[in-house]
């Protein structure tokens, strides 16, 4: 029988979290394989229930000693799952707008052999997309069309929490932020060519029934901190995109002030009136020259850093393979 760990971070979610937990089901068929379930509950600093009723409904319980972050909950769990050496994980949130009943068509793609990761989808299907605000399911859309773009692959929903994993996914996952997980998760993964990431639809209730939403309580700050990350994974797997475009949009302008300015002088023969333009379009194709350093500098560290997770990922399966201590 395969092992699944169901990952649940939570903070401050003790009106919630007991149904949630009650409604995993120990084990399940799925395409013909048993799947044995357990529930971990990373309690992110919680103050009020949700570590006891956590135990209470017979979850393992990791709790953090302050806030950390869904990011750093969900890493710390992976962790944890890779310790147990099992099959799979299926992480969800702990406020009640996923339904456990759908963990079967999210292990289902991996089970068959067709995925590694599946992640649930709110926008890749009229009939599941959820009622919520318009400015969140305009930035949803945004931010999956950038995210999109940068790893060359169709993405509709690269924030959902509500996801299932191979083992050789949760080998190969290397995560640094701590703010939020879900778009760093499918940036990574993207460039890792092995790993088969699909969206399958899944109807998620669009707004909670208690509380606000500890990532994206607040537009700015979550764009803030979503886009923080987005681009710290550009940099790292991404850096001729990221540092060739900003060189790309500063070396343009600098041409055209440039431009404007020697027009302006053979025009008139004297600098004054346009110096501003000469001296700004300067300081941009500096700017641009710089940028270009950075490509090639971030290029070479990008090399890098891919042969570390190789050796990480290496060092990982070996500990993974080894035999458990009777």
């Amino acid at each position: 029988m395969k092992k699944c760990i169901v990952l649940i971070p939570a903070l401050n979610e003790e009106k919630t979290i007991g149904d949630v937990i009650r409604a995993v089901p120990n084990e399940l068929t799925v395409a013909g394989e048993h799947v044995q379930i357990s529930v971990l509950v990373v309690d992110d600093g919680s103050t009020d229930g949700t570590a006891q009723i956590s135990r209470d409904n017979n979850a393992y319980v990791i709790s953090n000693q302050k806030n950390m972050g869904v990011g750093y909950s969900f890493s710390r769990g992976i962790d944890y799952a890779l310790t147990q050496k099992v099959d799979y994980v299926v992480n969800m949130d702990a406020d009640g707008q996923m339904n456990p009943i759908d963990i079967p068509k999210l292990l289902e793609p991996i089970i068959t052999g067709e995925a590694d990761m599946v992640t649930a989808s709110r926008f890749c299907n009229e009939e599941v997309i959820p009622q919520m605000p318009k400015v969140k399911l305009w930035g949803n859309r945004k931010v999956a069309g950038l995210v999109s773009r940068i790893v060359g692959k169709q993405y509709y929903d690269v924030a959902c929490g509500y996801r299932a994993y191979n083992r050789e996914v949760l080998l190969r996952m290397n995560l640094r932020g701590k703010y939020t997980y879900t778009q760093e998760t499918i940036i990574n993964l993207s460039m890792k060519p092995s790993i088969r990431i699909v969206e399958v639809p899944v109807v998620i209730r669009g707004v909670r029934e208690f509380g606000k939403s500890r990532v994206a309580n607040s537009v700015l700050k979550y764009a803030w901190k979503s886009g923080t990350i987005i681009l710290r994974a550009m940099r790292d797997y991404k850096p001729v995109m990221l540092f060739g475009t900003i060189a790309t949009i500063f070396a343009l302008l600098g041409v055209g002030f440039e431009v404007l300015f020697f027009i302006h002088f053979f025009m008139t023969g004297k600098f004054s009136g346009y110096l501003f333009a000469g001296i700004g379009g300067g300081f941009l194709l500096l700017v641009a020259l710089i940028a270009l350093v950075l490509m090639i500098v971030q290029d070479s560290i990008s090399r890098v850093v891919y042969n570390q997770e190789e050796q990480l990922y290496y060092l990982k399966k070996s500990e993974y393979d080894k035999p458990n201590e009777e």
